[in-house]
């Protein structure tokens, strides 16, 4: 077994990560950008290393940086959590040739299920079934017309590098084909630098479950349940549990048909096979190679640790017990808490966090990195935390996860925990009868018009830090407790607090009704798509601004001519910064 494993990775995975690492004995190490020098994961580590600046490009997704690291701290393995790194074939290659172990799959394992393209072709190999649609690439939005012709409408245009419903999207009819395409290529360059995009049919409101899989290096591939994980916004998912509420015969057939799909391949890590359901079928869909934000909810069940079985697998040892000797208890559910506002379509709101109290008592979980004071960075994420609860029954789980959410505070910013409070009142999903279009549709229709469309939360002004000295040399971060520190006299000034720029947003945001359109976030302009003395119509899409790893259209809300432009391509603008105005 490993001695020491370096996490190339942030927040809540990286915590998860170290906790059970200490608990099979095993240092830790952390990396952190400049951004997150505050955060928990490098508090909890037993060393922690600085990547770079903010900007993931320039820390998290630094190859050379994190070989560098994992060399000088004597780490022998690399575990890379989820996102970032986590199914990159080529960065798992370079941990293998630096002589370090990659906790994960092999990479031709992460090649062949990583291009969805080709993971269907893996999957018809397989006698797998799949959505029907294409297995090879959509050249431009004349081939999208024709695969619309063939396989029917509504239709999907997806990223081949893809996940996360970044580079998705839908055509609903033909005129919508070509702005489909092209938005679905632009993300999955800008996403993945792949912009290959193939075409198949959209399932109208279909089940979204996953099977999660384990496999060793000798050959043994096991299940460990299947999640729902159907209640997504932006096709990404907010509400998961397991088991998931499906017919016997469309369970046992998706278990067989995933263990083959593992075994073809010669799978030999966790991972998960993620299909839809429709009435008696099921349908791959892709295969994620890592572990998954919500493996929790299979662990709740199963009562297996996940991130132990694979730091045990990558370490060469075989699985411990055979597909008979687990047993499934109970049901658990799992609420991703972010920082968004569901009364503003889902607006990433990142921020300081002014109060944070956690929900406790039986069969309830937190995984998180929040704490009163901690900052949400706009350059990763929005996740806060993850609420888990575990009952003897679905009923009682969702009793049991409206008592949590009724004791979770956050303060400070708007967050998804409204809303979860409300599925666990509303009637499809207490029975079980909710799919891929539930969630965003009961949003519309229940949580913006009760709040008329306002913000949840108004801005808040950020709490003074604690004073704590930390002390880097060479990259790696040390904490220094002084002893008889001076006192500061009367006279003497505080820690400078620069105020928030609260009445220019004002102004502009007043302007926002007028001739201005403004973003309503803090982002990076990744598309502008007018310039001075061009038309425009209501409705009319007038930039791209990327936040917290999601694309956001921001359109006209009048008709005109563009008179002047704020910004540009590549910009960092502000919440209610103007973009363009039009008279």
């Amino acid at each position: 077994m490993f001695s020491k494993i370096l996490i190339a990775n942030r927040g809540e995975i990286a915590i998860r990560v170290m906790r059970t690492a200490r608990e099979m004995g095993i240092a830790t190490v952390a990396v952190y950008s400049e951004a997150d020098r505050d955060g928990l994961h490098v508090k909890t580590a037993d060393e922690a290393y600085l990547l770079g600046p903010a900007a993931p490009s320039q820390s998290y997704l630094n190859v050379e940086k994190l070989l560098e690291i994992a060399a000088r701290s004597g780490a022998e393995a690399i575990h890379p959590g989820y996102g970032f790194l986590a199914e990159n074939a080529a960065f798992a290659r370079r941990v293998i040739e630096a002589g370090l172990v990659w906790i994960g799959p092999h990479p031709d394992a992460i090649d062949a299920m990583g291009d969805k393209l080709r993971a269907r072709q893996a999957m018809k190999l397989a006698n797998v079934p799949f959505v029907p649609g294409g297995t090879e690439a959509i050249a431009d939005a004349a081939a999208a017309r024709e695969a619309a012709a063939r396989y029917g409408l509504p239709l999907a245009l997806k990223a081949s590098g893809g996940g996360g419903g970044k580079g998705l999207k839908v055509a609903r009819t033909l005129d919508e084909i070509e702005s489909a395409f092209t938005t679905a290529q632009r993300e999955a360059e800008a996403y993945f630098k792949n912009g290959t995009i193939y075409a198949e049919r959209y399932l109208e409101n279909p089940k979204h479950v996953e099977l999660q899989i384990l496999a060793d290096k000798h050959g043994n591939v096991v299940h460990v349940g299947e999640r729902d994980c159907s209640l997504q916004r932006r096709h990404q998912k907010l509400w998961e549990e397991a088991p998931a509420q499906i017919p016997e015969r469309v369970r046992s057939a998706m278990r067989e048909a995933g263990i083959r799909a593992a075994a073809a391949i010669g799978y030999d890590s966790v991972g998960t096979i993620e299909c839809l359901v429709s009435g008696d079928e099921f349908f791959f869909l892709e295969m994620n190679t890592r572990i998954q934000v919500e493996h929790t909810v299979s662990e709740m069940i199963s009562g297996l640790d996940l991130i132990r079985e694979q730091i045990r697998v990558a370490a060469g040892e075989p699985l411990g017990f055979t597909q008979e000797q687990i047993a499934f208890r109970g049901c658990a559910i799992e609420g991703r808490v972010n920082a968004e506002d569901p009364a503003q379509n889902f607006r990433p709101a990142p921020g300081t966090i002014t109060a944070y109290r956690e929900p406790a008592g039986l069969g309830v979980r937190i995984d998180a990195a929040a704490y009163p004071g901690y900052t949400i960075s706009p350059d990763y994420d929005s996740m806060i935390a993850k609420l888990i609860v575990w009952a003897p029954t679905r009923e009682q789980a969702i009793a049991r996860l409206a008592r949590a959410i009724d004791e979770y505070e956050i303060g400070g910013v708007p967050t998804t925990l409204p809303l979860l409070r409300a599925l666990c009142d509303e009637e499809q999903v207490r029975t079980a009868r909710y799919g891929t279009a539930t969630l965003e549709a009961f949003a519309a229709r229940h949580f913006a018009a009760a709040t008329n469309g306002e913000p949840s939360v108004p801005p808040a002004e950020p709490p003074p830090h604690a004073p704590e000295l930390r002390v880097e040399v060479n990259d790696r971060l040390y904490r220094v407790r002084l002893l008889d520190l001076p006192v500061p006299s009367a006279g003497a000034a505080g820690p400078a607090r620069r105020a928030a720029p609260r009445s220019a947003a004002k102004k502009r945001g007043g302007a926002a009704h007028g001739n201005d359109v403004v973003s309503p976030m803090h982002g990076v302009v990744v598309e502008l798509k007018l310039k001075a003395g061009d038309a425009v119509e209501e409705q009319q899409v007038v930039a791209v601004v990327e936040a917290m790893k999601m694309m956001n259209e921001i359109r006209a809300h009048k008709s005109g001519t563009v008179r002047e432009t704020h910004a540009a391509v590549g910009d960092t603008v502000e919440a209610n910064a103007a973009l363009v105005t039009i008279e």
